[in-house]
């Protein structure tokens, strides 16, 4: 494909990539959204192997359809609870993929530094190779934390805040020396040391962010996947990759600043402190009660009861209703009330769930009207004149602890004010803790009921003893 075509068909695929996140910024258009994204990055593909300059052998074809096959599989297989941890290793793919055509950008010398730009295109090379192993690395412990293969916990190193510095210095300082030595033909080993620093920074970035941090962390790395290739694009003279990194790159940080200004915290505090680690003070320790003797519990048949006398209903999605797979059922049970008369809509924090937009995705996919799903700011101040709250699955974005109690982890994060209403309801398995290892003083409210046990056999029971 001629150069002239290959920057339309570019440009085409760059106008679909802008259309995508028109449509997925609002749910009505996700779906259409998606379909633009993808036919945008079909285009991009295809025009980039029908490039005049890449000789098309067996080995990238074959590389071609053997990445379209396992990404259907994977993609095909993934629940909805493990979404989150799939999406940090697509991340951690865009990372490893900038890192190793970075070394091979360097091996081939004549190709990297044409004269007279040798400085330039070393740069390059040097921030490709660094964004993208903070990217992959940094992923990597995200899907990990996720997945539930480390702790949720943030692991906080003596002096980490001055280690993490020194390893931007080191990076920094010795791009200069790496552009002179690549030009002669060398630096090769400089190019490694740097990779394998940078490997550990995003280790050591993501390992010291706690789990109630891991929505943010996920939107940060998408943001960290689009600088990489957006690095990559300009190492490779690629406008396609320029552009699309541009693109993802900065929606991610958008979305990311959104999201932080929803927890009432700084992105710095994000992603350099580990959640509630620099100003909690230490917290009480008291004998030890059987809390389950504290709550009080409900059923399904005496909460059907309570909700056959509403009159608003407002229902808390949580990260639990999606491990439940209960979404269906809840959905069930909204139409259900509604067509007895009853008001009901959803209350969606920003950080519900694993992942921005979790609780979203999810609602849609049962067929939740989208006008009657509720953002925490909508919503707040209808609470204390909300009959029942269901809090299905949820937990620290429920904890009046982030409002009280100055000790506490998630102390100033904003949360849905659940206990001022009429009735409270909470569908849970036990009284563990949230993702934020955070016990919750709600279930132990005067106008607090529990219904223990999985949330969609739970709600199934309720839609039963409402028929």
């Amino acid at each position: 494909m001629p150069s002239t075509m290959l920057t339309v068909v570019y440009l085409v695929a760059g106008v679909l990539f802008i259309m995508s996140l028109g449509g997925l910024a609002h749910q009505e258009t996700a779906r259409k959204g998606n379909v633009y994204g993808m036919l945008g990055m079909f285009l991009a593909v295809v025009a980039t192997a029908l490039d005049e300059r890449i000789a098309l052998s067996p080995a990238l074809l074959g590389g071609l359809a053997a990445g379209g096959v396992i990404g259907g599989i994977m993609a095909s297989r993934v629940v909805m609870t493990a979404m989150p941890q799939m999406v940090a290793l697509l991340h951690s793919f865009v990372g490893l993929a900038a890192v190793l055509v970075g070394i091979s950008t360097h091996l081939h010398s004549t190709v990297a530094f044409p004269e007279g730009s040798h400085v330039v295109h070393a740069l390059e090379i040097w921030a490709a190779v660094g964004i993208g192993a903070v990217t992959f690395t940094g992923s990597v412990v995200a899907w990990a934390k996720l997945d539930g293969r480390l702790s949720g916990r943030p692991l906080l190193l003596p002096g980490r805040h001055p280690l993490n510095a020194g390893a931007v210095a080191f990076v920094l300082l010795l791009a200069l020396p790496y552009a002179s030595a690549s030009h002669a033909g060398g630096g090769t080993w400089l190019l490694l040391v740097m990779a394998l620093v940078c490997g550990l920074l995003g280790w050591h970035l993501v390992m010291a962010i706690g789990g109630a941090d891991m929505p943010v962390v996920v939107s940060l790395l998408n943001s960290y996947s689009g600088w990489t290739a957006a690095a990559a694009g300009f190492m490779l003279a690629n406008d396609a990759l320029i552009v699309t990194g541009a693109l993802v790159g900065s929606s991610g940080a958008i979305l990311s600043y959104i999201m932080c200004r929803a927890m009432n915290r700084s992105i710095w505090n994000v992603v350099f402190a580990g959640f509630g680690t620099a100003d909690a003070g230490p917290a009480p320790v008291g004998e030890k009660v059987d809390l389950s003797r504290l709550v009080t519990r409900t059923t399904a048949v005496d909460l059907a009861a309570d909700l056959a006398d509403a009159q608003s209903v407002v229902i808390v999605p949580g990260y639990g209703m999606a491990v439940a797979r209960a979404q269906h059922t809840v959905e069930e049970l909204t139409r259900l009330l509604r067509s007895r008369g009853v008001t009901v809509r959803y209350a969606i924090h920003p950080v519900a769930g694993r992942l921005p937009g979790h609780m979203n995705v999810l609602l849609a996919e049962a067929g939740v009207p989208y006008d009657i799903v509720m953002e925490m700011d909508e919503i707040n101040d209808d609470l204390p004149d909300t009959d029942i709250v269901l809090v299905v699955g949820a937990n620290d974005i429920v904890n009046p602890s982030a409002q009280t109690d100055a000790h506490s982890p998630i102390y100033g994060m904003p949360v849905l004010e659940a206990w001022k209403a009429g009735q409270v309801v909470v569908f849970k398995r036990g009284l563990g803790t949230g993702y934020a290892g955070v016990e919750n003083p709600l279930f132990f409210e005067n106008n607090t009921t529990m219904l223990f046990g999985d949330a969609a056999d739970s709600v199934r029971q309720l839609v039963a003893a409402l028929g």
